[in-house]
Order: structure tokens, then C-alpha cells, then sequence
């Protein structure tokens, strides 16, 4: 099991928790002094209360979590947040209002999730040609939809 080190920078931050033995994301939970209210169409940046040390490989992708997108229309602003391996600032989540009424979120709310996740680092080689393959250059949609 990978270890992931953090730090608690507010009082009454929440370790990220995972809602089954299989999930693939951690629970990231508000850290906030008062309750913040997310207006329709607008964007607030809530705190987790934590830093975090993400192995050299390894990244920490911030995702919606389902049930706050479908009942509340709250969404992280950037659809999915990263974390890189060398960030030591707080974390925090940009949610987005995609809804039509204002929205509060509480103090020890889940606000998203944490995917932590191995990565490549690639090298960008130019060429003249690309190989070829069947789909060529059949972009969003040319492979159908059955």
C-alpha cells in the first residue's frame, strides 16, 4: 500500500476517508470557520485543511462526487483539480454552482474526491509522420455510438 503523508493546517480538518474497502477515491472534506454559499453560476475555492506529500509518480486527481453533482449541481470549476507530486500548499477544491439556487456548504461536508494515481512523464519527440492506423484522423464521433 502506498503511504500518502499530510498535514493538518486548520483546526478541525478531516483525513480523507474511503466510503468502501473497493473505492477508487477519498473523500476530501470541507475545512471551513463558517458555512460558505456557492451562488448560481459561481465558482468558491474551499479548503480541506491539509497538505499532503504525494510520492514522485504519483498524483492526486480531484474529482466531483456523484451525489453532490446530481442532488446540488456542485462540481469542481476545472472538472477534475490535480495534484502534483512537488505541491505542498494546501489543498483545496474550486466547486462550481451549475445549478439555479444558491448552495451552502457546512463545515466537514464532502466536497469531492481524491484519486491518487501513478503517472508517466513522456518525452514529446517530433516527427514528419505518424503511423497509421483504421480510425486515421476520425475524431469525436467517428467511431459511433453502438
Amino acid at each position: 500500500m502506498v503511504k500518502v503523508p499530510f498535514v493538518k493546517k486548520r483546526e478541525g480538518a478531516i483525513v480523507p476517508k474511503y466510503g468502501s474497502p473497493s473505492a477508487a477515491g477519498a473523500d476530501l472534506y470541507a475545512c471551513l470557520e463558517a458555512p460558505v454559499t456557492i451562488l448560481p453560476q459561481e465558482t468558491k475555492l474551499i479548503p480541506t485543511g491539509l497538505t499532503m506529500e504525494l510520492p514522485e509518480g504519483y498524483a492526486g486527481l480531484i474529482y466531483a462526487r456523484s451525489g453532490l453533482a446530481l442532488k446540488r449541481n456542485l462540481a469542481p470549476a476545472n472538472k477534475v483539480g490535480v495534484v502534483d507530486s512537488d505541491y505542498r500548499g494546501e489543498v483545496m477544491v474550486a466547486l462550481f454552482n451549475h445549478g439555479t439556487t444558491p448552495q451552502t456548504i457546512e463545515h466537514g461536508e464532502r466536497i469531492a474526491q481524491l484519486v491518487v494515481t501513478p503517472y508517466l512523464t513522456v518525452e514529446f519527440v517530433e516527427e514528419e509522420v505518424l503511423s497509421s492506423t483504421e480510425r486515421g484522423e476520425g475524431g469525436f464521433g467517428s467511431t459511433g455510438t453502438k
